[in-house]
């Protein structure tokens, strides 16, 4: 099978890229500029992919691929949608869940995950809904991240981040976000009583 010239392959793109950015210019054909640029992030992120899917052991190529892909895609979504950060951060977050995928032993890989994809979600309720109280989801979100880390890594601890993160998140989210003030002073009035009274104890 005869190998491609890579000279030639360049000039092409090049090509046809000058020809699609000159019918951009003369507003014959708006938009056609960015849609070469994005189908040459798009073929970067295919390269990418492919290292991904056809070894696994090159889990590290999923960030980019993923994170170029979803690069491409906003740069294509019409601007009313709103949903070009949900595209990107969608994209970077599925890159770290697919390098957990890669090995169940890289759960690190679920925390920038759920907190990217979180944010997506935030983005998008921001930009195409226009929701403006969106400190709920994302705690939530947050939340949710560490219960996944808790259960699919068998992490204990993670309880605890996940519990406390839930909870901010369900009150900022109902109508008594004002409580969450008298919750904060009656950790810090609990926790200085402990710490008094374990003093005294201890010292009687």
């Amino acid at each position: 099978m005869k190998r491609i010239d890579l000279r030639l392959l360049l000039g092409v793109l090049l090509l046809i890229g000058g020809v699609l950015m000159l019918l951009d210019t003369t507003g014959i054909l708006r938009g056609a500029g960015g849609y070469f640029w994005a189908g040459l992030v798009a073929l970067a992120a295919g390269v990418f992919l492919y290292y991904y899917f056809a070894d696994r052991s090159k889990w590290w190529a999923a960030i980019p691929g993923f994170t170029l892909a979803g690069l491409a895609a906003s740069a294509v979504l019409p601007d009313r949608l709103g949903l070009d950060g949900l595209a990107f951060l969608g994209g970077i977050g599925l890159g770290f869940l697919a390098v957990y995928a890669s090995g169940r032993h890289q759960w690190w890989a679920l925390i920038p995950g759920g907190v990217l994809l979180t944010l997506a979600a935030v983005s998008a309720m921001t930009e195409h809904y226009e929701v403006q109280e969106t400190g709920g989801v994302f705690f939530v979100g947050l939340g949710l991240t560490f219960v996944l880390v808790a259960v699919l890594a068998n992490m204990r601890w993670a309880y605890i981040p996940a519990g406390v993160l839930l909870i901010i998140g369900i009150l900022l989210g109902t109508p008594f976000v004002g409580i969450l003030e008298y919750v904060w002073i009656g950790l810090l009035l609990l926790g200085g009583l402990a710490l008094v009274i374990s003093a005294v104890v201890q010292k009687s």
